[in-house]
């Protein structure tokens, strides 16, 4: 039987369940605001992982680079902390990237129901044909 994952996948699996609880519970800077974490890619030698994050309620690109900025320096302290939790030989670097796939998918929704009420106010009304027989 085939594994279903990789260990490379299960490690950022791991890793992205306990640091969203470590961000939780350790990290007391206020300039953070609620993140969450939307995935975790582990290089192929687990010397690296980059951790992908959206931030609720910043929208400004300030506001996420000033979280992404406490979150990197944070890094080396949550590494340790992982060390804690994971029974991994070497826990790998984290590398904090923000995940623009939320705002680019609402984004990308709204131009489609942008497009369709436009399309529905063009087209003309076929209730009011009758079908001939």
């Amino acid at each position: 039987m085939a594994k279903e994952y990789s260990r490379t996948q299960r490690i950022g699996d791991q890793m992205q369940r306990e640091l969203a609880q470590l961000i939780r519970r350790e990290v007391k800077d206020p300039r953070v605001g609620l993140v969450t974490i939307t995935a975790v890619e582990v290089s192929r030698d687990v010397g690296h992982a980059k951790v992908f994050i959206t931030v609720m309620g910043q929208d400004s690109a300030a506001d996420i680079a000033q979280s992404i900025k406490v979150l990197n320096s944070a890094a080396g302290f949550l590494r340790m902390q992982l060390a804690k939790e994971m029974k991994l030989r070497s826990v790998p670097q984290l590398h904090f990237h923000y995940d623009e796939s939320v705002t680019r998918g609402a984004h990308l929704s709204a131009l489609i129901e942008r497009a369709v009420a436009e399309d529905s106010q063009h087209q003309p009304d076929d209730s009011a044909k009758e079908p001939k027989e």
